[in-house]
C-alpha cells in the first residue's frame, strides 16, 4: 500500500511540475468540468475540435483525449484525423466511448476509433461490454447498469485486441493491459450524481499518460487520484452541487497525506 501511495504522489508531482498540455476533443456537457479538473491538478487543458486545426494542435500537445459524448459529423472527422496523427507522432491518447452500444452511430464510431489504436480506453462496464461485442441486455444511454467486475474479462480481451490499456470504471475501477489487472478501490457514491465525472477521469488519464511511460501505471494512478478527491469532496459536501466544487478544491490541495487513502491492488 505504501509503495502505491508514494508512486501516485510522484505522478501527481510530475503533472504539477510538467504541466502537460492535454488536447481534448470532448463533449459539450463536460468541457468546463474537465478543463477545470485538469487545471486544478496542475495540467493545461485545451478544447480543440475543428478538423482544420486538430492535426496541428495535437503536434504541440503532450497527450490527447477523445470523448464521443456529443457526436456530430464534423467532430467525427476531427476525431479520426487527430487520433491518426497522434499515433504518427507517438503521442499517447485516450478513447472514452460514451454510450457505445446505445445507437449504431456510437458503436460504429467507437469501433473505428478503437481500431486506430488508443493508448487507453476508459469506459464504464456496459460500454466495455458493448465495445467488446459482448451481449449486455442493460445498456441504457451513457449510464452503466452492469457492475464493473462483469466487464473484467471483456476488458482483457479488448486490451489484447487493440494492444492498449482498458479501464473499467465503477464502484471498483479495474485497469488491465490484457495481462496484468489492477483494482482501484477509491471513490464516493455521490460521484454518480454529478454529470461528467467519468469524462473527467478520462481527462486525468490523459494528463498522467503525458508524464508516466507505462500506460497501466498512468491509468491506475489517474483513477486513484479522482477517487481520492471524490472521497475528500464527498465528506465535505451536502449534495452533488457542492461535491463538484469540493472535488476541484480536493484536486488542487491534494498532497501525500491525502493520498494515504489510495487503495490499489
Amino acid at each position: 500500500m505504501g509503495d502505491h501511495v508514494r508512486a501516485v504522489w510522484e505522478s501527481v508531482q510530475k503533472v504539477r511540475t510538467g504541466q502537460p498540455l492535454v488536447h481534448n476533443i470532448t463533449n459539450y456537457v463536460v468541457m468546463n468540468t474537465t478543463a477545470n479538473a485538469l487545471l486544478a491538478l496542475g495540467a493545461a487543458p485545451a478544447m480543440v475540435h475543428a478538423a482544420e486545426e486538430v492535426e496541428e494542435f495535437v503536434a504541440i500537445a503532450s497527450s490527447l483525449v477523445i470523448n464521443i459524448g456529443t457526436l456530430s459529423s464534423p467532430w467525427i472527422t476531427a476525431m479520426r484525423l487527430c487520433a491518426t496523427r497522434a499515433n504518427e507522432l507517438e503521442k499517447p491518447w485516450v478513447l472514452d466511448p460514451v454510450g457505445v452500444g446505445a445507437t449504431p452511430l456510437r458503436t460504429r464510431v467507437s469501433d473505428q476509433l478503437a481500431q486506430i489504436g488508443p493508448t487507453v480506453i476508459r469506459a464504464n462496464a456496459s460500454e466495455v461490454l458493448a465495445l467488446a461485442a459482448v451481449s449486455s441486455r442493460h445498456t441504457r444511454g451513457v449510464d452503466s447498469t452492469d457492475p464493473s467486475q462483469a466487464a473484467i474479462e471483456p476488458a482483457r480481451q479488448l486490451a489484447q485486441t487493440y494492444k492498449c490499456v482498458v479501464v473499467v470504471s465503477g464502484a471498483v475501477d479495474y485497469v488491465t493491459d490484457g495481462d496484468k489487472l489492477l483494482a482501484v478501490r477509491n471513490g464516493h457514491p455521490m460521484m454518480t450524481r454529478v454529470t461528467g465525472l467519468g469524462c473527467t477521469a478520462s481527462a486525468l488519464v490523459g494528463a498522467f499518460l503525458a508524464v508516466e511511460p507505462d500506460p497501466l501505471v498512468a491509468a491506475a494512478h489517474a483513477m486513484a487520484v479522482i477517487g481520492v478527491a471524490g472521497e475528500i469532496a464527498g465528506a465535505r459536501s451536502a449534495g452533488p452541487g457542492s461535491l463538484q466544487m469540493n472535488l476541484l478544491d480536493a484536486l488542487y490541495q491534494l498532497d501525500e497525506t491525502a493520498l494515504a487513502r489510495v487503495r490499489i491492488a
